[in-house]
């Protein structure tokens, strides 16, 4: 594995986590008609143990956002800085390293390798890790069996029912202790006890070592969890009335 030690900067005393400044996304050719403006100068700064919900209707923009959060969609303007590193200086290969070091994704369609088995799924996490091939297998069959899938680790992603596959994803995500965990619709197509379930494991890496959580919704997310709550509209971001003061 190649030697990436200095191509991240530290942060500097009390850089935020996570933030964003002026990010803009815009689809279709300038000027031309058809051109869709998804974001409009998105600023967020997410600090570490905080818990950012951003809700809204579905095509408000949140994915998008999210997606540009996490590195994996560029934006057409602004910046994004992640423990300090401005992601719009990377190269696509340093990017990536950066994903898989820092970065863990909840993604609303799962995005799971549908040949692969659950554990497979997980273990494809920590490829590029110091960790050998018994010792992925091994924490993969830790994270799904606190997930409650201890004996569905040698299921395909179509053997499971959505929550199962859920899990799985979540499970990804928390694989390499990211310090950003960034989740898109995590409790929108599970039972009441399974959604429990995932927003603890959501929750444990920003309570135990003070990773930063975006969550986006298009309905609601723990009303219980102490968390700031957003709202997006037209590509803008706001303080959500509803959450009250």
């Amino acid at each position: 594995m190649a030697d990436t030690r200095g191509e991240h900067p530290a942060p500097a005393p009390g850089e935020p986590v996570l933030a964003c400044r002026g990010v803009t996304r815009t689809f279709g050719r300038d000027g031309r008609a058809g051109e869709v403006r998804v974001l409009a100068g998105v600023d967020l700064a997410v600090g570490a143990g905080e818990v950012v919900v951003i809700s809204g209707r579905t095509g408000a923009g949140k994915s998008t956002l999210l997606a540009i959060l996490a590195g994996i969609d560029r934006p057409t303007s602004g910046s994004v800085r992640v423990e300090g590193c401005p992601l719009e200086g990377l190269s696509g290969a340093a990017l990536a390293r950066l994903r898989q070091r820092k970065i863990g994704i909840v993604f609303q369609s799962f995005n799971l390798l549908p040949s692969w088995t659950a554990a497979e799924n997980v273990e494809a996490a920590l490829v590029g890790s110091d960790l050998g091939r018994a010792e992925r297998r091994a924490k993969a069959a830790t994270l799904l069996g606190d997930l409650g899938l201890g004996d569905r680790l040698d299921h395909l992603p179509a053997e499971l029912s959505v929550g199962q596959q859920q899990c799985v994803a979540i499970a990804r995500a928390l694989a390499n202790r990211p310090r950003v965990l960034v989740a898109d619709e995590p409790t929108g197509d599970v039972d009441a006890l399974t959604a429990e379930t995932i927003v603890g494991h959501l929750l444990e890496p920003v309570r135990t070592y003070g990773a930063a959580l975006v969550v986006a919704t298009h309905g609601s997310f723990s009303p219980q969890v102490p968390a700031r709550r957003l709202r997006m509209e037209r590509g803008v971001l706001a303080p959500d009335p509803a959450a009250g003061p």
